[in-house]
């Protein structure tokens, strides 16, 4: 061990002691002009009538809680865990963290190490990086330790985390609400499949396009399309942009295939049931709007992070009903009205989170809503942060908390991948791919057969943060039974009875929530957080 490992993991060590277009726009369903069904909204379940999805990127569970309730305080924000916080499974009370089968050790990123490399996140990439459940070839499959752009990196960068000290506000929402140590990615992959899988349960159904005139392509494109049948039929498991998107291939500057999803997700059950709904994302308005056939509107908002690098706000590999045209906005048309948010109009339930604040701000919250941050603020190394994360999260959750619609809300707190970020836990495969081409040992020698017949959606892969914010989460909790990306969206089909997407979803996979929440309590609890995640105030 050298000296600066051994620097590096001391601090650890004591804590512990201690404790569309034209072509494009063809392909688009219309929102109906029939007779809007009935608002079946309240209509649910359980007391929770409103269900904020806040969806950000690209983090395993040890990255951000692997020391979790212990903090080292020697920089950041100070942390104190609550009196009797229980343990979780993370790399601290594991023995992860001292003895690790990995070349290099988990060593802790300071707060002002919070601008990091991108890690490696592909399919392929983290199944290597699993060895077979050894979990051993982290540094050598995914590991990005240089990169440009003044960018924290080090030898075996991807074995880091964080702790409370960085990520306070999400530590301090662990504190006060209920969180789980085995909630999983749902397949191997980046951010499009994670974004698919909480909307649908389903990667395969993609067909590729061309991007200027939306046909299918006569050949399947090899990075859009995984395994195809004779159809072009086959299975997502990178980030192509979708069909339905004005603000696709970089504004339509590019020339990369495009993505078709078939079947249905959550949306259409959502609209089948007459129950209000919408995905809010940073930077879906258009710099420039559209103006008719033949034009496209441009998503040209940026920002810059806390180390003054900039980047677009909008990526719409990240927008996952843009890949249906029954639940598209290809123009990125804004809502007729804000009365209008969460039904359906000619914005199809897409909207900018500037849309959310003001339903939020005219008690006109949908009943299901999907957040997902400006890009400089949704957590994804190499272009955001855990402190531009942070003050994402608090900003908006303080807002919510605030509402009237609070006493009867469900806040979750999920994530689309892993980003490569080193997890101690092996994942049990519950549902195998034999892509030769595609699929390592770990999956290719699964029991669990390949759903449906669908190869490379092989699952779960790592974990990855969950939590559960609202009046009636169980407080200061662990859950410990087995979640994933699809454990939102089968709590909402329970929640308004909407029935099961089928086609070998995975949302037959999980229970959802249910675990998370006493409806015995009294519904008055309330945190708000300081940007930096300290607290600010408590009533319980």
């Amino acid at each position: 061990m050298t000296l600066s490992t051994r620097l590096r993991r001391g601090g650890i060590a004591a804590a512990a002691a201690v404790a569309t277009a034209a072509g494009i726009a063809i392909f688009q369903m219309q929102p109906s002009s029939a007779t809007q069904p009935v608002d079946r909204s309240a209509s649910t379940t359980t007391p929770i009538k409103h269900v904020v999805v806040i969806f950000d990127e690209n983090v395993s569970y040890d990255h951000y809680f692997g020391t979790y309730p212990f903090a080292t305080n020697t920089d950041g924000t100070k942390f104190t865990p609550r009196p009797f916080s229980p343990y979780d499974n993370n790399l601290l009370f594991s023995g992860a963290l001292f003895k690790n089968p990995n070349t290099y050790s988990p060593a802790r990123l300071t707060s002002a190490q919070a601008l990091t490399c991108d890690q490696n996140h592909g399919y392929g990439a983290e199944q290597k990086a699993v060895d077979g459940g050894k979990m051993d070839l982290f540094p050598q499959s995914v590991s990005v330790d240089t990169c440009s752009g003044n960018l924290y990196g080090t030898p075996g960068l991807a074995m880091d985390y964080y702790d409370g000290n960085t990520v306070t506000g999400l530590w301090n929402y662990a504190q006060y609400f209920a969180m789980s140590d085995n909630s999983w990615d749902t397949t191997f992959g980046p951010s499009t499949p994670g974004a698919l899988n909480l909307i649908s349960g389903q990667t395969h159904g993609v067909t590729s396009h061309d991007p200027k005139t939306g046909a299918q392509t006569a050949t399947p494109d090899a990075y859009t399309v995984l395994s195809p049948n004779a159809s072009g039929v086959g299975t997502v498991i990178n980030d192509p942009d979708p069909l339905y998107d004005d603000c696709a291939d970089k504004n339509h500057t590019a020339t990369n295939a495009l993505a078709s999803m078939s079947g249905k997700n959550v949306g259409d059950l959502l609209n089948a049931k007459g129950v209000t709904w919408g995905w809010f994302q940073g930077g879906f308005k258009p710099t420039t709007a559209y103006a008719g056939s033949g034009t496209y509107a441009v998503c040209g908002a940026t920002h810059t992070n806390i180390g003054g690098n900039s980047s677009v706000d909008y990526s719409p590999h990240h927008s996952p009903f843009e890949y249906y045209a029954s639940t598209s906005n290809p123009h990125h048309l804004p809502p007729t009205s804000v009365a209008e948010i969460g039904h359906t109009d000619q914005a199809n339930h897409n909207y900018d989170l500037t849309d959310f604040d003001a339903a939020l701000s005219a008690n006109n919250l949908p009943a299901v809503s999907f957040l997902k941050a400006a890009e400089y603020q949704d957590g994804h190394a190499g272009y955001s942060d855990p402190a531009d994360e942070q003050t994402f999260l608090t900003s908006t959750i303080n807002k919510i908390q605030q509402s009237k619609d609070w006493s009867s809300t469900a806040v979750v707190i999920a994530y689309d991948d892993s980003d490569g970020w080193y997890d101690h836990v092996a994942p049990t495969i519950l549902n195998g791919s034999t892509d030769a081409a595609s699929d390592s040992a770990v999956c290719a020698t699964a029991k669990a057969k390949a759903a449906g017949g669908y190869l490379d959606r092989c699952g779960p892969s790592q974990r990855l943060p969950l939590l559960v914010i609202s009046p009636y989460s169980k407080a200061n909790y662990v859950d410990h039974g087995y979640t994933d990306q699809t454990s939102a969206l089968t709590f909402i089909e329970n929640n308004w009875s909407l029935g099961r997407l089928g086609d070998a979803s995975f949302d037959t996979r999980t229970s959802g929530l249910g675990s998370f929440f006493n409806f015995g309590a009294r519904p008055s609890r309330q945190l708000l957080l300081n940007a930096n995640g300290s607290v600010k105030s408590v009533h319980l």
